[in-house]
């Protein structure tokens, strides 16, 4: 990342995508490291969960309208409500399995990219070995700030549910409770979008500032201000293509049960590469944009004293870098 700090403060869009593209290739091979060793599975995990869960589903749903159609107090009827009722618990144990696997993965792949692109970033040596030591430091701090957020989103959903549901009655009692009831939608997809782009921020600031938890979530929300329609758009598109992949797999490999083996796997390996790099790239685009912000706020980053604290982590406990360090002075341009 040769760009002069104050430079970065001026890239929009266009931009961004550029010089993300720049990283990723310039550095192909501790990248390719890193897909390999954590993006790679996340994305087999992904996948492999929509065609396990789908199959543990539909079995639940067939003996369930089995034990619908049997008479009660029969052996029949006791022998389906059984296996029922196994059914269930391994489709509740693959979930929670999954998720768990899931979280962790995306946690250690998230540390990975942040790392490797702040020590592009002071022009330190990548080496594969120390990311990954650096990851099995860092990924904690990464968990207090998910749950932080995943409670705000737990919450935030709550309360639309209930204004929603209170907009659905009204729009059956009044002339305004339609358009009432779309600006609802409207406001609530507005801050959905939002608070998933400060979260993908805040993961960044967990790595790389002393700030973790509600405290990066605030300086993420802070910092992201000025480059709000960029991040919002780059957000948009990530995500319209995670969803035309899933879309893809789902209706080729999990549901085209009479397609042949060799185009179900074509597919599904098709589906698999995709999914990984859109994976990376999205890793790679929130630590751009992290940068990005910090150049538009004037923050300018101390690239000695960045480097001194990723030498941190590789010294065993870690010891949060301050905020007068990595925020750095306020630059006037």
């Amino acid at each position: 990342m040769d760009r002069e700090q104050e430079e970065m403060q001026f890239l929009g869009l266009v931009g961004i995508c550029k010089e993300s593209c720049k990283v990723i290739f310039s550095w192909r091979k501790i990248f390719t490291q890193i897909t390999s060793a954590l993006i790679l599975p996340l994305a087999f995990v992904f996948l492999l969960h929509i065609e396990v869960s789908d199959v543990l589903y539909w079995h639940i749903v067939s003996n369930e309208i089995r034990l619908d159609m049997t008479r009660p107090k029969t052996a029949l009827h006791d022998r389906i409500s059984s296996v029922l009722s196994k059914e269930w618990a391994v489709y509740l144990l693959f979930n929670a399995l999954y998720l768990t696997a899931f979280l962790v993965l995306s946690l250690l792949s998230t540390s990975a990219v942040v790392y490797t692109i702040a020590c592009i970033y002071t022009g330190r040596e990548v080496v594969f070995g120390k990311v990954m030591s650096v990851v099995l430091r860092v990924w904690k701090r990464l968990m207090v700030t998910f749950l932080c957020i995943f409670l705000a989103m737990f919450v935030y959903n709550l309360v639309a549910a209930v204004i929603l549901v209170r907009c659905f009655i009204l729009a059956g009692d009044t002339n305004l409770g339609i358009p009432i009831l779309i600006l609802a939608v409207i406001a609530y997809l507005v801050g959905f979008v939002y608070m998933s782009i400060v979260w993908q921020l805040a993961s960044v600031v967990s790595v790389l500032e002393e700030d973790y938890g509600v405290k990066a979530m605030i300086k993420s929300k802070n910092l992201i201000k000025g480059k709000i329609v960029a991040s919002i758009i780059i957000f948009f598109v990530l995500n319209i293509s995670f969803f035309l992949i899933q879309f893809a797999f789902r209706r080729r490999v999990v549901y085209d049960r009479l397609a042949g083996t060799l185009s179900r796997s074509g597919y599904g390996i098709l589906c698999f590469f995709l999914l990984s790099m859109l994976m990376l790239l999205g890793l790679v685009f929130q630590t751009v944009i992290y940068f990005v912000c910090k150049s538009y706020h004037h923050e300018n980053i101390d690239k000695s004293v960045l480097s001194d604290h990723l030498d941190v982590y590789l010294l065993g406990e870690y010891v949060p870098l301050k905020s007068k360090d990595v925020q750095l002075e306020q630059c006037d341009v």
